[in-house]
């Protein structure tokens, strides 16, 4: 026990910890590595530790004991016996069950190698393992068909016990990768991979062929895709997120490396090359002709013989790719992302199918560096005049939620931070498509949405970064993978109710590193008193827990009384 602790652990593995505590950072810090945060109110920070957030830690090689020793630094009132006992059990879960090439036929055979006879002899008994195939063929080894390899570490993880891959990856297609210039680790006239770049590379390298690369938007995520693909030499599948993103992986592959224009092909819904490295989105892969019809672009993962697949953007695979991706697990797998929160809690099926966390590097230990711009983040409260109010009270609940967020009100509020930051290239980010008009209007700023043509984004999201447009307006297809290295003003005026992930990406928007004091602003414009707030802080969970801290003010200072 630690009578002077910022945390307060209850046995079901909530955590409670106190914001002005002088142990806080310290142990937000260690909470992050091991749980889930769930709550950030004003006064306390609950978290969850979980069986996932458990074998993620394992994964990253922190064991039971090593969480137990820094929990009991943390904790008030000390661990429970009954939580010691989950967090040494499900910590010490990850690593029991290994798979391997059988040794008669490895292509198609692959073999579960327990611990214990008796783990297997419980994993026996499940109908599930039976249906994939699953048979005994010694005391703590079984065998399964090598093409049901995801399907068996998918159920497997759902039934509590993680697997850790071993089973081998084909070596795909040679490919000559070279760096532009000479070696990332520094030769003439050569970039030079960052401190964490390279930490990045070396453990995904050391977990041995997936895993998952957590960094934040602008720390360079797509340079440590380029860093695996030079270090394996193969022919390389990238998946994204959308077309503007498609472009900038290829203009990033013929900026950093030697590879010619011929040998980069775009997968997209105006072309449709497959070359040694391809870039194709999520959006055409899970495309059909009707609701029922087939995903004819799935087999782009059959065209050639990939070495390696990097999915950017991990947190938004659709479900179709889970099922695709399980089925090619003999393929090297790197996942990128700015944060592993799914709102469809699939953060599972990533850790089975993908790969477990192998790297992750605090946001604000990149600001501290001066890798990201530091943030000033701010909620304003709007108030709703008297005829919206009246809607809104009788109002069905979806109806409350969306009237708050289209309140006429923010419109001038976020001319009057767009005239707070003269100079400064601002984002105004939102989710209605009316709104975001009357706001385009108001503005006198051009307005990007997913109905604006590709050649059209492009040339705005140009002017944007060349400093021609001062203010942009867009719509959700802002929120992944757009390149704006310049925007230091964030005004969200509206999202998608409560998503962590949305708000997550949205802040990164403004991330990437600044001239002179490098600092960004990121306000969230809220109706007051209104079922938007609630959502509001939820959305700011993922935040909280990188150590962002949000003010809160009304949106309009309020006047002084005359006389």
């Amino acid at each position: 026990m630690n009578e002077s602790g910022a945390c307060i652990l209850r046995k079901d593995g909530t955590v409670l910890l106190e914001c002005a505590h002088p142990g806080f950072a310290e142990a937000r810090t260690l909470l992050a590595g091991c749980a889930e945060l769930l709550k950030s109110l004003p006064a306390y920070h609950t978290y969850r530790i979980t069986p996932l957030s458990l074998w993620n830690a394992a994964a990253a090689g922190h064991g039971g004991e090593a969480i137990l020793a820094g929990l009991r630094r943390i904790a008030r009132f000390g661990v429970s016996p009954e939580l010691e006992a989950q967090i040494r059990l499900q910590a010490g879960r990850y690593g029991r069950l290994r798979l391997h090439g059988a040794a008669a036929d490895p292509a198609a055979r692959i073999t579960l190698q327990a611990d214990h006879a008796a783990l297997l002899d419980e994993l026996e008994q499940q109908p599930a393992l039976a249906a994939l195939g699953l048979r005994r063929t010694g005391a703590s080894a079984a065998e399964a068909p090598a093409q049901l390899r995801g399907q068996l570490k998918q159920e497997l993880a759902r039934l509590g016990y993680p697997v850790v891959d071993e089973a081998g990856y084909r070596e795909g297609q040679a490919l000559s990768v070279v760096w532009r210039g000479g070696s990332a680790s520094g030769g003439p006239g050569a970039f030079a991979l960052r401190d964490y770049q390279a930490e990045a590379l070396r453990l995904f390298q050391g977990i041995g062929g997936s895993g998952v690369v957590v960094l934040p938007c602008g720390a360079g995520k797509t340079v440590v895709g380029l860093a695996v693909l030079e270090k394996l030499q193969c022919e390389t599948l990238i998946l994204t997120s959308s077309s503007t993103s498609v472009a900038q992986w290829r203009a990033e592959l013929l900026a950093r490396t030697e590879l010619a224009p011929e040998e980069i092909g775009e997968y997209t819904g105006t072309s449709r090359e497959v070359k040694p490295v391809t870039v194709a989105t999520y959006q055409m892969l899970t495309h059909r002709s009707s609701k029922t019809g087939p995903f004819a672009h799935m087999r782009l993962f059959n065209e050639r013989n990939w070495g390696l697949i990097i999915y950017d953007e991990v947190h938004l695979l659709p479900a179709p790719v889970f099922r695709a991706t399980a089925e090619i697990q003999a393929t090297r797998r790197l996942g990128l992302t700015a944060t592993l929160v799914r709102e469809d809690g699939r953060e599972g099926d990533v850790f089975s199918l993908i790969g477990p966390k192998c790297y992750e590097l605090p946001w604000k230990t990149l600001e501290s560096a001066g890798w990201i711009a530091g943030v000033e983040c701010t909620e304003l409260t709007v108030p709703m005049d008297a005829a919206l109010r009246g809607r809104y009270r009788t109002a069905g609940a979806k109806e409350q939620f969306r009237l708050a967020s289209v309140n006429p009100a923010k419109t001038e509020a976020a001319a009057r931070l767009v005239a707070a930051h003269p100079g400064a290239a601002v984002l105004v980010i939102g989710q209605y498509l009316d709104q975001l008009e009357q706001l385009a209007a108001r503005l006198g700023a051009p307005l990007i949405t997913g109905k604006t043509p590709h050649k059209t984004r492009v040339e705005r999201f140009t002017d944007f970064n060349e400093g021609r447009l001062r203010v942009l307006v867009v719509s959700k297809v802002a929120n992944f993978a757009v390149n704006l290295p310049d925007a230091s003003v964030a005004i969200e005026v509206s999202g998608a109710f409560g998503s962590r992930q949305e708000e997550a990406q949205r802040l990164g928007r403004i991330l990437r590193p600044k001239n002179g004091e490098n600092k960004a602003y990121f306000y969230t414009l809220v109706s007051e008193d209104s079922r938007e707030q609630e959502f509001a802080l939820h959305r700011r969970l993922f935040l909280t827990e990188q150590g962002y801290d949000y003010k809160i003010e009304p949106a309009e200072p309020e006047k002084e009384a005359t006389l």
